[in-house]
């Protein structure tokens, strides 16, 4: 871990929330799912250790983030802490996911897909989030015109 990680951790730290998801890959939940949740940074200290419940959700798990600030203007300071989960439960292979992106008074899920201990091997048992990764469905960016009039006086903008 390096001293920019070291002092995220320990000074200037805000908190966000983490709520987790464990679901077999029918879409049933995973009820007493065990997690072991780290800071990515530093995997050998544990950060929460906690088990679904018969919903196979979490408890909102609060946690230390970079400082608000830090995705408010530009600068090479990451607006996220990132986080690692090692999820277990009977009759399920063992899963880790790496990279969960936690902000600052932001509430993220974290959604997992348990397999059956009995099936074929179809995918990696350890997914690897990417950084600066967001997934949902966002719409199109919508097309402009190359020049706009702004007003009535024939001004116009020319947008690169």
């Amino acid at each position: 871990m390096n001293q920019k990680d070291l002092r995220i951790l320990q000074d200037d730290v805000d908190e966000g929330i983490l709520k987790i998801r464990v679901n077999a890959t029918n879409g049933l939940p995973v009820g007493g799912a065990q997690i072991r949740l780290t800071y990515t940074g530093g995997p050998q200290e544990v950060v929460a250790e906690i088990t679904t419940d018969s919903s196979g959700n979490t408890e909102n798990i609060t946690l230390r983030t970079p400082p608000l600030e830090y995705s408010m203007t530009p600068n090479n300071s990451q607006p996220y802490a990132e986080y690692t989960i090692d999820v277990t439960a009977e009759g399920f292979r063992p899963l880790t996911i790496s990279g969960i992106e936690i902000m600052s008074q932001e509430i993220s899920l974290q959604n997992v897909q348990m397999i059956s201990e009995d099936a074929a091997a179809s995918r990696e048992d350890n997914i690897v989030i990417g950084a600066h990764t967001l997934y949902g469905d966002y719409p199109p960016k919508i097309p402009e015109e190359e020049v706009k009039t702004v007003t009535d006086t024939g001004e116009i903008v020319l947008s690169r």
